[in-house]
């Protein structure tokens, strides 16, 4: 088993974060969206490291492997975004994706957050397994908290009560 360690994002890990994630959406999956259209990944400290949010990497030596992070949107609810994990060490056997959401989970009952949200892509079936796997429940959208931000690519919703 490889031993990725989890850490909370620095800026200097930037760039690296940003290649991570676009290679994984446009290359990888094929969904057509820009590093523009993300504006948050620019201000991940501004925009995630508020409040009770935060936003962690996976790390393996140098490189980046994953990421995660968790958007306060008040009223003791969370929204999990930016969940990505190299295709390389997806999987039980790398335990990345794991540890990530571990991770955030104890920041969250740490921080009182009592519910946290997710909205995916129908394209992202392995995670929507490992979502489920971990104790979220699929909501329908107009179930979800008005605060949470839907993105346009998002068809399926979870529910994670903390």
């Amino acid at each position: 088993m490889i031993e990725a360690s989890i850490e909370i994002y620095q800026d200097n890990y930037k760039d690296r974060v940003i290649d991570l994630i676009l290679n994984i959406q446009n290359e990888e999956f094929r969904i057509p969206i820009t590093r523009e259209q993300q504006p948050d990944l620019s201000e991940i400290p501004k925009y995630y490291q508020v409040n009770n949010g935060g936003f962690w990497i996976a790390r393996l030596n140098e490189k980046i492997i994953g990421t995660i992070a968790l958007l306060d949107i008040g009223n003791n609810k969370g929204a999990l975004r930016k969940m990505f994990v190299d295709k390389n060490y997806r999987g039980k056997e790398f335990g990345v994706g794991q540890k990530l959401l571990n991770s955030l989970v104890a920041w969250a009952r740490q921080k009182g957050v009592t519910d946290i949200f997710l909205g995916t892509t129908e394209k992202f079936i392995g995670a929507q397994r490992f979502y489920v796997k971990n104790g979220f429940i699929e909501l329908q959208k107009q179930d979800l908290p008005k605060e949470f931000p839907v993105m346009d690519v998002d068809v399926k919703f979870y529910r994670l009560t903390v």
